[in-house]
């Protein structure tokens, strides 16, 4: 407020959601589901961003999950059960390298 809700820029965000604090809210809806603070029910689940993703991997806990599914096999947490091995695309590495695992 004391700046002028950025020029009238944020007034719109600040309306639908006025319990979102996060350090970019450009990244609000932005079409890539973001993880932390983004990716909560006062922020919209990222402006619905992350509804998909929260549905198919409901514990999946990663710090970029636009990253799950991005055909690109990312190890540690999300090369997990729990983010169905990267979204597939751990799938064929952890076929070809079994018991390896890479953070």
């Amino acid at each position: 407020e004391d700046c002028g809700w950025d020029g009238g820029d944020c007034i719109e965000f600040n309306t639908k959601y006025p319990s979102c604090k996060v350090q970019s809210p450009s990244l609000v809806g932005n079409g890539d589901c973001q993880g932390g603070d983004y990716n909560l029910e006062g922020c919209g689940w990222d402006g619905g961003d992350c509804i998909g993703f929260n549905q198919k991997y409901p514990n999946c806990q990663v710090r970029y999950p636009y990253k799950v599914g991005d055909s690109k096999c990312d190890g540690g947490k999300y090369n997990t059960e729990e983010c169905g091995w990267d979204g597939g695309d751990c799938t064929d590495f952890n076929m070809k390298y079994p018991g390896c695992n890479v953070s």
